[in-house]
């Protein structure tokens, strides 16, 4: 009986050594793609605001991050895109997922929002190349323009792979419109990244997109903290035109060009800063992006409107003559005879290398427009201000 027990523990011992040899060989670390303990979510980042990308934590550290556009308009781009963020140095191999080894060390961006988020991160260093330098302030990013640090590849449509060649950009960040002239990038086998925050539809969610970019280049909690303080200020502003009541003054936006007006959709991110700041947008569809219409049919919506906003790049001091002489009817909108024209001009102003991670001061500029008496006397605007 003794001997019986003895061989019966025997097999016992064999068995759970043989159990845990199965187990082991089963949690294969090179793996992502299994259903293993390593590819378990462990975390999902919170994002309030954005609707472009997810990302996920799994327990071996690699970040599963999905990209999908977020006005789900389809033939302007893949529906989604799916990136592991590798920590450098892991030998796990993902499934499934293009592998980018974080944090990057070189990269090229395509666009001055995409620019804004290095420059807010204090990241410029990893940025080696730029579409162009139009209607760029920033100082320090000129000066490596300057000395070679950071090289210009062209514009979309003509882009110098040489230049991207010699640039060694681990990744490139682009945006996927139609006419970007990605194909002969593509041929280089550098991956490409889409950063789709200007196709959100709040102004917050454009910002979130810090951090998509902070997750990397290995900037993670800085994104959280700058996005927070954004956010904060944001809706701190948003707050005081919460109890305006029958105060709310509506408002346009745009220029004929071409013999067509490109009218802005009432689910944008610019309908939405003008509805936080305490305006009503004339414009009320869902259209979430924009059209071009005639002249005639925006009038028609516009006519009577209390505020009218522009964005241009016009050569010299922009006038209330300069816009009559550009389209004689304008002089027909209320908002131009009353002298209620809220006006930016590129040329003058760093508007896309700030505004994307400064909505809380376009808010700002808007209400001190809109509602002065909700802003101190001696506010001082950064992008929007009446035309003189």
């Amino acid at each position: 009986m003794l001997i019986l027990k003895r061989h019966f523990s025997l097999l016992v011992l064999f068995i759970l050594v043989i159990s845990m040899t199965v187990v082991a060989c089963g949690r294969n670390p090179r793996s992502v793609g299994d259903t293993d303990t390593l590819a378990v979510v462990v975390d999902t980042l919170e994002l309030r605001y954005a609707r472009g990308f997810t990302v996920r934590t799994l327990a071996n550290g690699i970040r599963l991050v999905d990209v999908a556009d977020p006005q789900t308009d389809e033939d302007r781009m893949p529906v989604s895109y799916h990136f592991a963020l590798i920590p450098k140095g892991s030998p796990i191999v993902p499934a499934s997922y293009t592998p980018v080894h974080v944090p990057i060390d070189r990269t090229i961006v395509m666009t001055m929002l995409q620019l804004s988020n290095f420059t807010a991160l204090d990241a410029l260093d990893v940025v080696r190349g730029i579409t162009g330098t139009k209607n760029l302030f920033n100082k320090d990013v000129r000066a490596r323009v300057d000395d070679g640090r950071i090289v210009k590849i062209g514009m979309e449509g003509n882009f110098d792979t040489e230049l991207i060649l010699a640039a060694q950009p681990e990744v490139i960040f682009i945006s996927p419109f139609k006419r970007g002239g990605y194909d002969a990038i593509k041929e280089t086998g550098i991956t490409l990244i889409p950063h789709l925050g200007y196709k959100e539809l709040h102004p917050l969610g454009q910002a979130e997109w810090i951090k998509f970019v902070g997750l990397f280049l290995g900037k993670e909690h800085e994104a959280d903290s700058l996005f927070a303080q954004i956010e904060e200020r944001y809706n701190g502003l948003k707050e005081k035109t919460r109890l305006l009541g029958e105060r709310i003054p509506t408002v346009f936006s745009g220029e004929m060009h071409g013999g067509n007006w490109y009218a802005v959709g009432g689910r944008s991110a610019l309908a939405q800063l003008f509805r936080d700041a305490g305006a009503n947008y004339v414009i009320k569809d869902d259209n979430t992006g924009g059209v071009n219409i005639e002249f005639e049919q925006l009038y028609a919506a516009a006519a009577d409107a209390d505020y009218w906003r522009i964005l241009n790049s016009f050569p010299g001091d922009f006038s209330y003559e300069a816009l009559k002489a550009s389209e004689p009817r304008n002089e027909l909108f209320r908002a131009f005879r009353e002298k209620k024209v809220i006006y930016c001009n590129m040329k003058q102003t760093p508007y896309y290398e700030l505004s994307p991670v400064q909505p809380d001061v376009l808010l700002a500029d808007l209400i001190a427009i809109f509602h002065p008496e909700l802003m101190p006397t001696d506010y001082q605007p950064t992008f929007y201000q009446l035309l003189r």
